[in-house]
Formats: structure tokens, sequence, C-alpha cells
């Protein structure tokens, strides 16, 4: 298309592009510029970049193994260069007061950002692509009418999303520390971690080398800790200095230098649609991912290498920018949710001060759940010892199969059948499928087995189906439960969890219609006001002051009936928007007497249900408590609420709390990953000393090693996995060559507790050719 051409509606399909303008001159956009017109010299490919050919911000870039592949397949040029360029190691360090640990086996490669632009300018000039320096490039609109592909590299804070947000949808949210790029003229032997505790909080240096000469030195901390050493007040000079005073042990004495550096907040950048039209963001202006995962241009290489593959593969541009958005998006949101990790980690740095020393350095290296245990194992084996061996763990015995004592319980070892409604109850009354269904996880290996919710009350039921305990039939039968784990599988610890549904009862079972009311059969609902979980819902009463003294006297009764029972721990259910979560929401609770309005308030209830309870249960038998630590909806429950509902209930003698996170309210928006409660659960570990169960999207016993040696949880609540494999743990124990007292095999499955052997799979391989 020429220029005065009119413009295109969006939905025309295009052929490949021949006319192609890019705007930003970051690595990202000159990198999809030289493979574009690799691939077709007949191409006409203009780059737009504000600033100079040697201006550039920030000091090393650091890129994968995985990224220069890649880069080797698609642009053998471009790799000779960069593989001549690369400085390379192996070690982190991460040193903690006064203390330096090491680590290896991680194997970095990195460069200076201005070389690597210039081996960007220079193949762009040899393919014949126009770049424009200290020039803005024209409006999105002028361009998308005039070239057939407009590729948005203009970073961050682009100005061609940001000119069409509603095509786009952008969604930035800003982060709480502050953070300054510096460089300084010697090389790191190692990529180094320093954390250094001042009187005005504490600070952190991330550097690491890019030349034989040079290093990346990045400063960052809160906001309020910015603040109250004085930053805010600094030029860029002072701020320089300060850096280089805070971290002269690091830095051996020597001087820091900036680049026009400044302290900002990180951004992350997500957005709703890549592509408009003939409009396709890349890099930065499409998303973010921290600096301490060491990913933003290593996406944006890698966003280059997919689109110019997709444009190469589809038949029109529509289908090639739709193709490329589908490859890329999945992975990108995976690193934004290990780079949201390691953010919020270092945001929370303070927490894990006290670790001991080989632990923090571990947890810190396991912080975007990235490195794991396990393939830590494989990159420093004699680093991963050394930890466990400080964790308490036994030679050859992993981290899992520690035990962990809670009163006079001990659990031998870290796993946790989570509570799962089975649906299948009769008139409350546990039958043969609770027998198997428990008494198989508890052969199974779990240190410890939870029932599902049981009801309080018959209207304290979610749906028909409901297993309860509120009167001596259903307590026989729960007692043949706790009886056959007794006899059967020594050594597993049975829970029961006491709850009641509120405003969330007198709904189908799950398969016939999640959260859907009954249509015959219903009964009354109590809620601590009277809000319906959904449209179309039962709007429950507000209880009053008897009928809250009712429900408190249900759940003792249950307990009393629980202990006779046998269990051996009791779960009081706070979460996922039944009765008593109710009270603590204060998206759920509008009350404006004394058991509503301030988080105090709204813990009256709950907190008196508990007491009630552990009155009942007896003094050697541990309690916990499941708590929805975020609403995932504005206006609820907060992290900061979390901490605070936590530390209620362990000043009333809860011995664990059971963080799980939502399904309070119907509207919510749960940022679901892997592992994704967990951040909660280290919280209120780290933050009250408590022992926590972490729950929600663990799935792997690599994953509990790893969360258990880095401290940030005590026990790990696994539900899926468990219905998967009744098994689990013994086959965990299994795969990890492990056969210790954490996990012990039934005497009659004793036979299988190696793994199978199976048929070979292997054919011979090639070792002659004839011609």
């Amino acid at each position: 298309m020429g220029p005065g051409a009119k413009p295109r509606d969006d939905n025309t399909p295009r052929p490949a592009p021949l006319r192609i303008a890019v705007v930003g001159g970051g690595p990202g956009g000159l990198y999809a510029a030289a493979l574009l017109k690799r691939l077709d010299p007949a191409r006409e490919i203009t780059v737009w970049e504000r600033n100079a050919p040697d201006d550039t911000f920030g000091f090393g870039v650091v890129l994968s193994d995985e990224t220069l592949g890649g880069i080797e397949h698609a642009d053998p040029v471009v790799y000779a260069a960069l593989q001549a360029e690369f400085v390379r190691w192996d070690d982190i360090d991460i040193v903690h007061r006064g203390t330096r640990h090491t680590s290896g086996g991680h194997g970095f490669a990195a460069l200076g950002r201005r070389r690597l632009l210039q081996i960007l300018h220079e193949r762009c000039r040899d393919l014949g692509i126009e770049l424009r320096f200290s020039t803005e490039a024209p409006t999105a609109e002028a361009l998308s009418s005039t070239y057939d592909l407009v590729i948005a590299a203009d970073g961050v804070h682009s100005g061609t999303r940001e000119g069409r947000r509603e095509a786009f949808g952008p969604h930035i949210e800003e982060h709480r520390c502050r953070y300054i790029w510096l460089a300084a003229d010697f090389a790191f032997d190692a990529f180094r971690f320093e954390i250094a505790e001042t009187e005005h909080g504490v600070m952190q240096l991330h550097g690491y080398p890019y030349s034989d000469s040079e290093s990346t030195v990045i400063v960052e901390m809160r906001e309020e800790v910015w603040k109250a050493a004085g930053f805010d007040g600094l030029d860029e000079r002072e701020s320089v200095e300060r850096c280089a005073k805070l971290f002269s042990d690091a830095l051996g004495g020597r001087p820091l230098r900036s680049n026009n550096s400044s302290w900002i907040t990180f951004r992350t950048v997500v957005n709703d649609r890549w592509s408009h039209g003939n409009t396709v963001l890349l890099g930065d202006a499409a998303h973010t991912a921290h600096f301490s995962i060491g990913s933003g241009t290593k996406l944006a290489v890698e966003d280059a290498l997919a689109l110019a593959a997709c444009i190469e593969e589809q038949p029109t541009l529509q289908e090639a920018l739709a193709a490329y958005e589908t490859e890329r998006r999945p992975v990108v949101e995976s690193t934004q949710r290990a780079a949201r990790a390691s953010l919020q980690w270092f945001e929370e740095l303070e927490l894990y001060a006290d670790q001991p020393a080989r632990q923090f350095a571990f947890n810190l290296l396991t912080r975007s759940r990235r490195v794991t245990h396990d393939n830590l194992r494989l990159r420093d084996a004699h680093f991963t010892e050394a930890v466990e061996r400080e964790f308490g763990c036994p030679p050859g015995t992993p981290p899992m199969f520690t035990p962990l004592r809670l009163r006079e319980l001990e659990l031998r070892n870290r796993v946790v059948v989570s509570p799962m409604d089975m649906y299948v109850a009769t008139d409350g009354v546990p039958g043969d499928f609770h027998l198997v269904h428990l008494g198989a996880r508890a052969l199974g290996g779990a240190g410890l087995v939870m029932t599902e919710m049981v009801c309080v009350s018959a209207e304290g039921r979610i749906t028909p189906g409901c297993a309860g305990l509120w009167n001596a039939e259903q307590a026989a039968a729960w007692g043949r439960i706790t009886s056959f784990v007794r006899t059967q599988a020594p050594g597993t610890a049975i829970g029961v969890q006491l709850g009641h549904s509120g405003r969330k009862g007198s709904t189908k079972l799950m398969w016939e219609g999640i959260d859907e009311p009954l249509e015959a059969g219903n009964w009354p609902l109590s809620a601590a006001s009277p809000l319906p979980y959904k449209p179309g819902s039962q709007t429950p009463h507000e209880l009053s002051r008897a009928g809250l003294t009712e429900i408190r006297e249900e759940f003792a009764a249950a307990a009393w009936r629980a202990a006779r029972c046998d269990f051996d721990l009791l779960e009081l259910h706070c979460a996922h928007g039944y009765l008593l979560s109710g009270f603590l929401s204060p998206l759920t609770n509008r009350r404006t007497d004394a058991y509503g309005g301030s988080l105090a308030k709204r813990l009256r209830f709950p907190l008196e249900v508990f007491d009630a309870v552990r009155a009942i249960w007896p003094a050697e038998r541990p309690m916990t408590v499941r708590i929805s630590a975020t609403d995932w909806a504005e206006g609820g429950t907060t992290a900061e609420d979390a901490v605070e509902i936590a530390r209620a209930f362990v000043a009333h003698g809860a011995d664990a709390i059971d963080v799980s996170t939502g399904q309070v309210v119907a509207e919510e928006r749960p940022a679901y990953g892997r592992s994704y409660q967990t951040p909660y659960a280290d919280r209120i570990r780290n933050e009250l000393s408590v022992p926590v169960i972490a729950v929600g999207a663990i799935s792997s016993w690599d994953d509990v090693n790893s969360l258990i040696l880095a401290g940030r949880t005590d026990l790990c609540a696994l539900a899926r996995p468990h219905l998967y494999d009744p098994h689990w743990t013994l086959h965990a124990a299994a795969e990890q060559g492990y056969s210790g007292p954490g996990a012990s095999w039934p005497e009659p499955y004793r036979a299988g507790s190696r793994r199978p052997q199976t048929g070979r799979t292997d054919g011979p391989k090639p070792r002659l050719k004839l011609g």
C-alpha cells in the first residue's frame, strides 16, 4: 500500500506484508525487522527510534540458552556476533549478614546492552533496513494506513498501545519497590544478591557481569524505605554515591556510575489483545516481567522469533497475528507468574531476614518457582544437601518426609490430603464410599487425611449429599472410618473439618450444577447479612443473637462428637464464603451491630465459635483454622487482613492456619497458577511465626519439597492429585528412592513399593549410512 491510499477495514484479509513499520529500536523491534527482511529481501522495512544510536538505558542483558538456540537457528550471523561478545558464568552468590553462600550450575550468558544494539544495528543495515534515529514515529493511525504491518515495540510506556487503549485493553500495575539501574567498572565473578539491613529498612543489590570489566548493578528497596533513607531528596549523582557507600563491601570500595539513571517503580503490563488490525504489540509494549528473573529482553527477542515465523507460515496477516498471540501468550503468562512471585518475594524480603543463612539462600533461589528443590539438586547437590542438613533432614530424607508436631500429635510427613466434598452422604451419614475414599488415602501414606467439610446441622449443609455430625448415627459412621484408619493405616492421622454452609447452602450436587439452587426440597439459609450468593440464589436471613448462639452450640456439639469419634485434629472452616467466612469478609458482612463493621467486629462471631469448640476439643489435640486470605474482589479481604485474621485465631489457641483463598463472592477474579495461594500462607507464617498449611495448585512432590525447605509453609495440602492417585505420597517416596519412617508402606502393599518395570521404548541407534 502506497502513501495516500485509503485505510483498509480491519477485517479485510491481508496477504503477507511487504511494507513494515517498526516503532521502537530496542532489541525486540530490531530483531523482528532483521528476521522479516531476511525471510523476504523484497520487504521495505523502516525502524523509528526516538533516541540516538548510542543512547541506551540499563547496562547488561542476560539471555538464556533456549533463546540463543532460537537465534542460532533463525540468524547464524547475529548468533555468531553475540557468541563473540558473551561472558558466561555458573554461580550465584547470596550475601546476607556477612555470610556468603554460593550455588553453582546455573549457566548464564550476558553482554552489554549497547553492544547488543550495535550488533543489531549492523545486521539491519547490512540487510537494507532503514533506521531512523532521534525521530518520533508517525501516529499509529498514520502508520497503519500506509504500511502493511506496524510492529509496536515501543516499550513499557508504549505510545502506540496507549493511543489505542480500547483496542488493546492494557492493564498496568505499579509495584511497591523503587529501583535504579547502575554499573560498576569491574566484573562480578557470579550473579550476586546482597542484602543490606539498615536503620531505615532492608535494601538489596542485584549484580552480574556483562563484560570482562563491567557489571550491571541494580539497587532496590521498598518505597517507604527509599523515602525514610532520604533517596527521594537526592539527585542522580548523590543517589549513585549513596548506593556505592551502602554496598561498598560488594563493590570492593569501587564507585558506581549511572546513565541517566533514576529511581523508578516496576510496572507489570498485561494486554487483553496483542493486535488490532495490522498493528501488533511486541516485547514490553505487550507484556513486562520483573528484572529479577532477567526476562525482559529475552521475551522481546522470543516474540520477534515467533512473530516472524507466524508471518512466514500463515497465509494471511490476520491469521499470522492470531497465531503469534496464541503461541506466545501462554509462555508469557507463565513467565509473568514466575516474575510476579519473584517480585513479591523481594517486596516482602524483610519477612525472611531472620531465616537460617542457607535456608534464606535456598528461599531466594527458589522464589520464582522456576528453580525447585529437585533441579537445584541437579545443579548443585553439595549446596542443596547443606540446606537440608541445616533444616534437619536426616541423610537421604527429602524435606517432605520430615515429621511435624502440633501439640501432642506428631505427623510423620508434611503431606495433607486436603478436604474434598464428595456429596454422597445420605441424611448426613457417611457410608461405604467415605470409608473406601478416606481409607484408601490413609493407606496411601499422607501424614494427615482430612474429611470433607462436615456440617454441624441439617440447615448447614451445602447440598443434600453433604456429610454431617449433628446426631449419633452420623457419629457412629465416622467412628467406623477413624477405626479403620487406626488399625489399617497406623501412622496416618485423620482430621475432621467442621463447617456451616451459610448463604451457599441448599444447592444441587456439584455435578448437577455447582452453586445452583435446588429445584425442590430447599431449606432456609442463614448468614451474616441477607445477601444471595449470586443472582438466582436463595436470599438468606440475617442471624439474630439467638440464632448466633444456636449455631455456636451446634459447632460445640459437633466437636464433642468428633472427639468421641477419635479424630486426631479438628479444623474450623472459616473460608470459601461459608457461614463463618461470611462474617469475616466485608463483601458479605454488612451488619451494623457488634458483629459487623471493623475487622475486629467481623471476627467476633468466628472467634466465639472457635472458643466454644476449643473448650470442648481435648487439650492435647490440635485445632487448625482454614481461611480465605483474599476474596479476589475489590473491597474484599486483603492479604493484610488475612494476617490479622490469622493473628486473632492464633491468639485464641489455633495451632496452625490453613491458608486458602477466594470462593467468597461469585464475581471473584482469581489469579490462578502453580502454587498460586502459597504466597498468602508464606506471609502469614513468616510474619506471625505460626505453622501454616499451604493449599492450591500444588501438584508435584518437587513443589512440596521446595516449599517446605524454603520455609514458606509447614504442611502442603493436595486435593486433586489425591483423586488422581490415592497413593500419591507413597509413590512420591518411591520416585525419590526414599523408604524411611516418613512413608511406610502397609505390609500387604510392600511388594509394590518400587516403580514397576516397563518395556523398552528405545530402538537401536543408527550406526551406518549406506549410499
